[in-house]
């Protein structure tokens, strides 16, 4: 993104931004210091210290930055609103985990200039093609590198950049490289140069060998060659005469190529690096899927202790943890809810050291961010512990926040024999709790109800330690507890009801009635019942939370609960992992709108599937997974010291139904992160490809401890393009690392 063009240099904010301004940092209501800070020549980077710190600094970049908040919008920036007025206060907001960054400029005038110049900054990142990218991450190591800032860099530097970059490299190679690249022939290179040894050291050999496959004269792909490629490699069939012409418009560098119908070998390269040559078909990014079925035919993204951002001991509850939860595709959020001391109901982990927030800020939380990233329904799955009268302001809060956003009536007035769509139920937010009588009694009468304890245990998400065993004390006691009926009346599609098996369910149970099982419960009825399981999920929501022993926020395996069509499979987002990279795999496809729809299998009152026998289903057909894993680029560093290399291997992993888990993994190439080549073929059959999950790791081999996770990439095997294509790495926390990447070749073909 260097910013030698005139356009973005001029802009009078970004140069506020250059000049530098002395902001405040501020942390807590007590810890509030100035710091100065600066946009680096770059135009991507943000450098800042304390004016007493010495040589001590900090430097964070552009492209980590999701947005820029203005005004009082964080919980910290709110606690001093009193002192500082909103139009001085704003807010970075990172991608990832990353805490927010709460600032306070000294005028009204330079908070505009910072908040406007760190906007287009971001659109200007956000909108850079795959080759500026590559140039501007050449650019960010060639000054990081230059130490002395004379914007030259000898051999001796050159040599550390490059261990920097993760290359341990032939010594007589890369001298070679560097005079051939040092045309002056001043013994040093400046930034041009630099980029041009940069293209040398990363020449593909192996994309260059199948672009020499496929081209006559070895020099550039005619159309006719292209199409060859995409009907026979790329397995694009009729499409690929069109397809090609597109390739060539789009992403075709040079104009005498383009006037020729045709395409060079960096064009080619830079198709291949696109969203077009990735592995995820580019199709099933947009909304795809019939939205029109009933709520219970769809896995909806689920989140568990939404308010926590760490572990559920000590953690701090935090707004902030919703709108996190939102922004990645969150459909289904929870607010556990307790009577606070001045009458204004509370939400944090009940008789823990979590911090404490309030109800009706978490609710005016929801009102601005719930259809930020997608219009389809919010539940709001309330674990209610309040007394009466604060149930009461909870009801309240709810419909005076919300106002018509919040579903208070049934749709048509008519009480359904099937749950309504998530096209039905745009913009809506729909309450999940206790209810007082079903949505077919008259429900005026006194104020408050009783619920006997089997209701109660129904929405016992309390996650005590575990379920009490059947028959305990704890499980055969009816206490009465007491509903607010305000409360209760705005339960509408999504009642809780305690749980009481299967052929109960089939013979009682209403569609809108919804239980919640822990994770324990949950495993035992996949092992004993998992037809039923399957049946039962066709008409009803079930809801599964992890079990009260994972204090840490850890999370177990969705893929077990999402074999038998469980949709709210609710995780703790604030835990990054193998359990959320599947989560995020699963709800990438159909617009990240929260919602992907069951196979058919799945959604059908009648059908005969077990994820134990998938053989026995109607229309199964296994498929076989080919994947020839090639090579890498530019894999980040694991250990940051300075002369460490990392030794990649790459794990295929697969989740589904439990013949379909399997793991493969390539050996490791030593000393290479920069451009490793393994050229193994690993191979799989797939019995039930509609569930199934293919997760790319990318690991640092270590033969004396645990590997290093380097990145990975998740993704539903159904959206998998077959051919030669990229994946782009994301890091542990599901946030991209540009550059880094694998090139591989799938083939999917019928078991015969």
């Amino acid at each position: 993104m260097n910013l030698e063009g005139p356009c973005i240099r001029d802009d009078p904010d970004v140069k506020v931004m250059m000049a530098g301004s002395t902001l405040r940092k501020v942390k807590s209501r007590s810890w509030k210091k100035q710091r100065h800070f600066r946009l680096l020549e770059d135009g991507l980077t943000i450098w800042y210290k304390s004016r007493w710190a010495g040589k001590g600094h900090t430097t964070f970049s552009i492209t980590e930055m999701e947005t820029v908040r203005e005004g009082h919008q964080s919980e910290v920036l709110l606690s001093i609103a009193e002192e500082y007025p909103a139009n001085q206060c704003f807010t970075l907001v990172f991608h990832g985990r990353q805490g927010n960054l709460d600032l306070v400029a000294e005028s009204p005038e330079e908070a505009r200039a910072w908040v406007q110049g760190i906007r287009k900054l971001i659109h200007k990142a956000e909108t850079m093609d795959e080759k500026e990218r590559l140039d501007q991450w050449v650019w960010d190591w060639f000054h990081k590198a230059d130490k002395n800032k004379d914007g030259k860099m000898n051999f001796k530097e050159v040599r550390k950049l490059l261990k920097m970059m993760n290359v341990d490299m032939n010594e007589e190679h890369a001298l070679h490289l560097f005079t051939m690249a040092d045309k002056s022939e001043s013994g040093s290179l400046e930034i041009e140069q630099f980029v041009h040894f940069y293209k040398m050291l990363t020449q593909r050999d192996e994309v260059w060998k199948v672009f020499q496959d496929y081209s006559g004269d070895g020099e550039k792909l005619m159309l006719e060659e292209l199409e060859s490629f995409l009907r026979l490699e790329q397995q694009e069939g009729e499409r690929s005469s069109q397809h090609a012409q597109e390739l060539i418009d789009r992403y075709e560098p040079s104009e005498s190529a383009k006037k020729q119908g045709a395409m060079s070998f960096d064009g080619f390269q830079m198709y291949l690096c696109s969203q077009e040559g990735s592995i995820f078909k580019p199709e099933l990014l947009d909304l795809y899927q019939d939205m029109s079925q009933p709520l219970s035919h769809y896995f909806i993204s689920s989140s568990h202790n939404t308010y926590l951002l760490e572990d559920q001991l000590r953690g701090q509850s935090s707004l902030e943890a919703y709108i996190q939860a939102l922004k990645r595709g969150c459909r289904c959020v929870e607010i556990d809810c307790w009577d606070g001391s001045d009458g204004e109901p509370i939400v944090y982990h009940g008789h823990t050291w979590t911090s404490k927030i309030l109800f009706r800020d978490v609710i005016s939380t929801l009102k601005e961010y719930a259809f930020k990233v997608s219009e389809f329904p919010v539940i709001l799955s309330l674990e209610n512990h309040c007394g009466v009268e604060q149930q009461t302001v909870m009801a309240q809060h709810l419909s005076q926040i919300l106002g018509d956003t919040l579903l208070t009536s049934m749709l048509d007035g008519q009480v359904p024999q099937e749950l309504p769509s998530p096209q039905e139920l745009k913009g809506k937010i729909l309450l999940k709790a206790k209810k007082i009588g079903g949505l077919e009694d008259s429900l005026d009468g006194a104020l408050t109800g009783e619920v006997s304890d089997e209701e109660e245990t129904a929405n016992s998400d309390a996650e005590t330690l575990e379920d009490p065993p059947a028959g305990s004390a704890n499980n055969t006691k009816k206490i009465k507890s007491k509903l607010s009926r305000l409360l209760s009346d705005l339960v509408v599609y999504c009642k809780s009801v305690h749980f009481h098996g299967f052929e109960h369910s089939r013979s009682h149970s209403k569609c809108y009635e919804m239980s919640s099982f822990s994770e324990s419960k949950a495993k035992k009825l996949v092992k004993d019942a998992a037809t039923d399981f399957v049946r039962h999920n066709t008409r009803h929501l079930s809801r599964i939370y992890p079990s009260g022993l994972r204090t840490d926020s850890s999370n177990y395996n969705p893929q077990d609960m999402w074999n038998v069509g469980c949709q709210i499979v609710a995780l703790n987002f604030q835990k990054a992992g193998l359990e959320m990279d599947l989560n995020d795999g699963l709800f990438r496809q159909n617009s990240c709108c929260g919602f992907v729809l069951k196979p058919d299998f799945m959604r059908d009152r009648g059908s005969k599937f077990s994820p134990e026998k998938p053989e026995e289903r109607e229309g199964y057909k296994p498929l076989r997974l080919s994947i020839q894993v090639i090579s890498g680029q530019q894999l980040p560093k694991v250990n940051q010291k300075e002369g460490s290399i990392v030794d990649p291997l790459v794990r295929v992993e697969i989740y589904g139904v439990p013949q379909d888990q399997a793991k493969e993994e390539t050996s490791h190439i030593n000393n290479n992160g920069f451009n490793p080549v393994w050229n193994e073929t690993l191979n799989f059959t797939i019995h039930t490809p509609e569930l199934a999950l293919v997760r790319f790791e990318v690991e640092d081999y270590d033969k004396a401890s645990r590997n290093d996770f380097i990145g990975q990439f998740t993704l539903p095997f159904t959206c998998i393009q077959a051919g030669y294509r990229h994946i782009h790495l994301l890091s542990k926390d599901g946030t991209a690392i540009p550059p880094s990447s694998l090139f591989v070749n799938i083939s999917i073909s019928e078991l015969t």
